[in-house]
């Protein structure tokens, strides 16, 4: 598969009058295509591949067993990785649900999708995945999770929603994987499709968490598991010092049995999950579509699992930050490859797509990921940069993580590759001023190169109660 001739030039940005009349058109529910303040791509003649997008929700990088894990069987995952490039550098543009969603469907970082935060719709001036790709003539289908808002709407822009209903991941995951199974039996041919299945587990951990006194009682539920269970994080109880809002987050309400029991159903959703994955790939082979489908598959973030005394998503550490990105498509990309070197996000999703479908890119802030997954000598990126708790900015380059929320006198510095579990915080260390200075620099830099839009409203806000 070769890619199409690369510039740097993007689309343009929408006027004023575009932009009003876009704002205006979805106040009003219109979903009309002729209101959007967004140019429609050019498509090539040719046939393009069809395109599967799948997201987990809450998947550590590390919770797979081709990873590395030796917790959770992933055979299918695995299946993937062995037919494609996994990237291991692969980060979350914000690790919480609908900021990092929002990310996936336009390429664009939070600040510039509106979405700084769970529950925000996509600004109007921002194409999602189905809205730009049904106007290059591909056949757009959305099923499970959306949050961009709403749980698992009906109706989504751009694509056609196989509903599924809802509930918690061990429920309505295999609803999705069965509702996108039976698409790809069943679909015309006639065009290509771009089809997203966005699975919810291992989420349900979640519930671990917020009822764990409950879910994980002082003497454990199961005892025949016992000599089963995970071993625990070298980090569990290592604070580093870390700005105000990112201190003030730890979960004690777990004994070191208590969190090895956690880690024990964790990776048991991670094989939920897994299995779903598997059915997707089955039909793909099954109905003959596997040797001209890209398959994408990611997460929107990580898990604490115990490291830093951390359940759940958020904060900048790695647990949550690094997500699986893996590319497969046998026989016309390369397979078998683990690239460890260039650093990846979420946002790259919308550039690499457009780059496969051979058709420009609405504008972004990705980049294609196509020239490394046909190994391409290319230059790269020298940082990826994530957003946590709307103001607060973490960069990654090839050895650093440097961590600065806007008014907190301390900031973090982490040496990834001489301290991978992030336990040492040397930014007082004066033998790394330089290198924090260079960060600074660095991210004054990336935020001036944004394009940054107002948020969207919250939905489901409570209202002020009249008082009678």
């Amino acid at each position: 598969m070769t890619s199409p001739n690369r510039t740097d030039s993007r689309t343009t940005v929408a006027t004023r009058r575009q932009f009003l009349k876009a704002g205006a058109a979805a106040a009003a529910g219109a979903t009309s295509l002729a209101a959007r303040a967004w140019p429609a791509p050019a498509v090539l003649e040719k046939r393009p591949p069809n395109l599967l997008l799948i997201i987990s929700d809450q998947l550590g990088l590390d919770a797979i067993a081709a990873h590395g894990c030796t917790d959770a069987r992933t055979h299918n995952i695995d299946r993937l990785i062995s037919r494609g490039t996994t990237f291991i550098e692969s980060h979350s543009s914000s690790p919480v649900c609908s900021p990092a969603r929002s990310s996936m469907m336009t390429g664009c970082m939070p600040v510039e999708t509106g979405v700084i935060s769970n529950d925000r719709p996509i600004h109007p001036s921002r194409p999602n995945l189905g809205q730009w790709f049904s106007e290059a003539d591909y056949e757009t289908v959305y099923c499970g999770k959306w949050h961009l808002p709403g749980g698992y709407p009906t109706e989504i822009p751009g694509f056609h929603v196989l509903p599924v209903g809802g509930g918690q991941g061990d429920i309505v995951d295999g609803y999705c994987s069965r509702a996108c199974e039976a698409y790809l039996h069943q679909r015309s041919k006639d065009q290509p499709f771009l089809l997203v299945s966005s699975l919810l587990q291992p989420h349900d951990i979640c519930y671990w968490a917020i009822q764990g006194k409950l879910l994980v009682p002082p003497e454990l539920p199961f005892p025949g598991v016992s000599n089963r269970l995970p071993s625990l994080p070298p980090n569990l109880h290592v604070r580093p010092k870390a700005p105000e809002k990112l201190d003030r987050i730890k979960y004690e309400s777990f004994s070191d049995d208590q969190w090895r029991y956690y880690l024990y159903i964790y990776y048991r959703q991670v094989e939920m999950v897994d299995a779903d994955v598997g059915r997707m790939l089955d039909a793909l082979e099954d109905t003959g579509q596997a040797d001209n489908t890209v398959v994408l598959f990611t997460s929107d973030h990580g898990d604490g699992r115990g490291r830093h005394q951390h359940v759940s998503k958020w904060y900048p550490y790695d647990e949550a930050a690094k997500v699986p990105l893996v590319v497969s498509c046998p026989g016309r990309l390369a397979e078998g490859c683990e690239d460890r070197t260039h650093l990846v996000s979420g946002i790259d999703i919308m550039d690499t797509f457009c780059d496969l479908a051979g058709t420009a890119p609405p504008k972004t802030s990705g980049r294609s990921l196509l020239p490394l997954l046909e190994q391409c000598s290319v230059a790269w990126r020298e940082f990826v940069a994530s957003e946590h708790f709307i103001d607060g900015r973490m960069l990654r380059t090839e050895r650093f993580k440097y961590v600065r929320f806007p008014g907190d006198p301390v900031e973090q510095l982490f040496d990834m590759q001489a301290d991978p579990w992030e336990t040492n915080n040397l930014y007082q260390d004066p033998q790394y001023a330089t290198v924090v200075e260079d960060h600074r620099r660095m991210l004054a830099r990336w935020e001036k190169s944004l394009d940054p839009v107002e948020p969207t409203g919250e939905a489901n806000r409570r209202k002020p109660q009249a008082k009678g």
